[in-house]
């Protein structure tokens, strides 16, 4: 490797007062911190050193720390230099070693490294990030899991139980000339439900930590004028949304984020569902129609004082969605609400409040990410799931091909496309453009 190929980054400057590093990794970096600080680094030894420049005048003072590989981050030599957090001095510093041969290294480089060198796999890696930007204590600990490794030692539990039905599938296929049938051999379907079951659980909590790391996608739908823009603004704890007596007043997706006990929802408010001939209204029909195929949940509102036929209008626009809390606002011109209610109805009023800390409790539920509930949770991404839930659909085609067609070749295929689709979320299988777009969504310095 030559200088060209080590690289450096500011890693953190947190502004004058406070510390700032320069970070090196490569075959040079020891070389190039050595010469800067006029030193011999000591593997793991903190040096307090003079930061100099190519004439030989101090840049800064600090501490200079050498981590010789593979015992490093990146698995290679890296060397990082700490001084004054002051965004000049660390910018002086920077070039200095650019100036000794190293280059700027490019958004995540630092982890992409670590996971060519095998110190991190491609879950960890992205567990760097989403501790980085955790927007709560319960992400920040869902993302150290993963970044430790809990999610990874899952889809490995997962690949070996795979692997080991793989192989006696694949037995059988090899000797048909056997009396025994090894395809209805109770033993394989055991091991087939074991796996399956091994990745429903998998499965569930991944979707889990992706909503940790992602936070729930919310829509509130609902006919004109039912309150919806006024739920919002009583969720969001301000006036987002422009509330008044006209029906109609939304025509467009407003979108606001809000926590609940450390909990991230993106709540969206919609147009109001109604044929219309209105071209703007059109539209905006158009849009929260497409928001609802995407959600996560639907807060279905519907005016209380006519309840049933507001609900009948609105399951034809919801047919097909199956997360939904039905909420009867106006409950404050309401002289009582129902003493028993359905499981999936809620009363409330976004005027006066009431109903709205059990709403809160029911999203949270929704969510799955209670105080309890995220104890063991580890953060997981979109991706992730997506590739899981592929893992699924072939594991139910290879039941059928079991079970059904006896057709033990077609059973193989989709285990083996089941393993190929359970590699891409620790990056067994991993196309470029996919480690590409992972990185660059990484700060420098990372």
């Amino acid at each position: 490797m030559h200088a060209a190929d080590t690289i450096a980054a500011i890693a953190t400057a947190p502004g004058a007062g406070g510390v700032g590093i320069v970070r090196l990794s490569g075959s040079q970096a020891l070389r190039i911190g050595q010469a800067i600080s006029a030193l011999a680094l000591r593997p793991r030894h903190a040096h307090h050193a003079n930061f100099n420049d190519d004439r030989g005048e101090i840049i800064d003072d600090g501490i200079a720390l050498s981590f010789p590989a593979p015992h490093s981050y990146t698995g290679e030599d890296v060397v990082e230099l700490q001084a004054h957090g002051s965004p000049v001095l660390l910018g002086m510093l920077l070039q200095r070693c650019l100036q000794l041969g190293a280059r700027m290294a490019r958004p995540g480089e630092f982890t992409e490294r670590a996971w060519r060198n095998h110190r991190l796999d491609l879950a960890q890696a992205e567990a760097v990030a989403d501790l980085i930007a955790a927007g709560s204590e319960a992400a920040a600990r869902a993302a150290r899991r993963s970044l430790d490794g809990e999610f990874s030692r899952r889809v490995e539990a997962l690949q070996t139980g795979l692997i080991a039905l793989r192989v006696h599938v694949e037995a059988a296929i090899d000797f048909p000339e056997e009396e025994i049938d090894f395809l209805a051999d109770a033993s394989l379907r055991k091991r087939l439900d074991d796996v399956r079951a091994t990745h429903a659980a998998l499965l569930a909590d991944a979707a889990r930590g992706q909503r940790l790391s992602d936070g729930l996608h919310v829509v509130i739908a609902g006919l004109p004028n039912a309150g919806k823009s006024s739920l919002l603004n009583a969720l969001a704890g301000s006036d987002r949304a422009i509330v008044t007596a006209q029906a109609g007043t939304t025509r467009d997706l407003l979108r606001e984020t809000v926590r609940i006990d450390g909990i991230e929802l993106t709540l969206v408010d919609t147009a109001g569902l109604h044929e219309t001939a209105d071209a703007v209204e059109v539209e905006g029909i158009r849009r929260a129609r497409a928001e609802l195929q995407a959600a996560d949940f639907v807060l279905a509102v519907v005016d209380a004082t006519d309840p049933a036929l507001a609900r009948q209008r609105l399951e034809a626009e919801l047919a097909g969605i199956a997360s939904i809390l039905w909420l009867y606002n106006k409950a404050d011109l309401m002289a009582t609400a129902p003493a028993a209610q359905e499981p999936d109805t809620l009363w409330i009023s976004a005027r006066d409040g009431r109903g709205l800390e059990t709403l809160r409790e029911r999203l949270k539920a929704v969510a799955g990410l209670s105080a309890e509930d995220t104890h063991g949770t580890f953060s997981a991404r979109a991706r992730h799931v997506d590739a899981l839930r592929r893992v699924g659909e072939h594991l139910e085609l290879a039941a059928v091909r079991l079970s059904i067609d006896r057709a033990g070749e077609l059973a193989a295929e989709e285990l083996r496309l089941a393993q190929q689709a359970l590699g891409e979320t620790t990056g067994a299988f991993s196309s470029d453009d996919l480690l590409g777009a992972i990185f660059s969504s990484f700060c420098i310095g990372k």
